[in-house]
């Protein structure tokens, strides 16, 4: 199955950013208030959000294409250096009008002092000429990912599920938010623990999440509902429902975690494997990549390893 993800050829459509993480060391408290001072000794640049998918699956060694929306600024020429890097098929479409979604992580001693974000809404002009290019680049994919971050990336995801789906493409949403609704018509959707209860409510039995999940799939007619639950693993919800435990392991770093566990099922479905043995490698990649510090991908090696 590992040799057959070399010939899938994926389209990522998506809210990009930029992952700047500042190292440094931390021994003293500011005298102007209460906050650690951290002396940076090294900054690094990394893919984040829906590039980080592509990234994560061009890593599995899949074929690897992006469509997405960044400013005319330093930040998205960056994110476009770093995805030729990754040798991942781009097109970023350019909006003078904002600035690329930027998170600036600043460590010290291996914690997360302080995140900023910097962000702003496309134009519906850019998001309008993305989508004709997308009607392009779909014929051409085995699989489509819809990765939602909430940045006005996905304005236009209906269009883009009903175009895919025309087109008999399995589609792949990773949701944001609680109106659920314009992910109707999609394959499979992978929320997490947190955003399921924030759209079906709390639950206090598996019965009882198997009965809101089977609910949600009739309502937005889904063939799978995947639901990542941190130390409980990840179920997913078909025509049965196959469960995997959470792999034993020190977990440094969750961020980034999702973007693993989509870009893994999404290839292994495009290679052919059974929702069952989907999950069990998403699962393990996702084992993996907790494991280290930000956003961060598993190799095609690591997982034959782990395997």
């Amino acid at each position: 199955m590992l040799d057959k993800i070399s010939r899938v050829r994926l389209l990522v459509v998506g809210d990009v950013m930029l992952d700047r993480y500042w190292f440094g060391d931390v021994s003293r408290i500011s005298p102007e208030a209460p906050v650690p001072v951290v002396k940076v000794e090294r900054m690094e640049e990394r893919l984040g959000g829906a590039a980080n998918v592509a990234r994560n699956a061009a890593s599995l060694g899949a074929v690897s294409a992006l469509l997405s929306v960044v400013g005319d600024d330093e930040a998205g020429r960056t994110l476009g250096r770093l995805l030729e890097e990754g040798q991942i098929d781009a097109s970023l479409h350019v909006d003078s009008k904002i600035d690329t979604t930027v998170k600036l992580r600043v460590i010290g001693r291996q914690q997360q002092l302080l995140r900023i974000d910097f962000e702003t809404t496309p134009s519906h002009e850019i998001l309008q000429a993305k989508l004709a290019d997308f009607e392009s680049r779909v014929v051409q994919s085995d699989v489509v990912i819809l990765s939602d971050y909430g940045k006005g990336g996905l304005t236009h995801i209906v269009d883009m599920i009903r175009i895919a789906r025309a087109h008999d493409k399995p589609v792949l949403v990773d949701p944001k938010g609680d109106e659920w609704g314009k992910y109707a018509g999609a394959t499979v959707i992978t929320p997490n623990r947190s955003e399921l209860k924030e759209v079906v409510g709390r639950w206090s039995s598996e019965d009882e999440l198997a009965a809101k999940a089977r609910k949600l799939r009739g309502e937005l007619g889904l063939e799978a509902l995947l639901v990542t639950r941190s130390e409980e693993g990840m179920t997913l919800f078909a025509d049965e429902a196959h469960h995997q435990p959470a792999v034993a392991r020190e977990v440094f770093d969750v961020s980034g975690a999702g973007d693993t566990v989509i870009a893994t099922l999404a290839v292994m479905i495009a290679a052919g494997a059974d929702w069952a043995e989907a999950i069990r490698v998403a699962n393990i990649a996702a084992g993996i990549v907790v494991g280290k510090l930000g956003t961060a991908v598993v190799s095609r090696h690591e997982l034959a390893e782990a395997l």
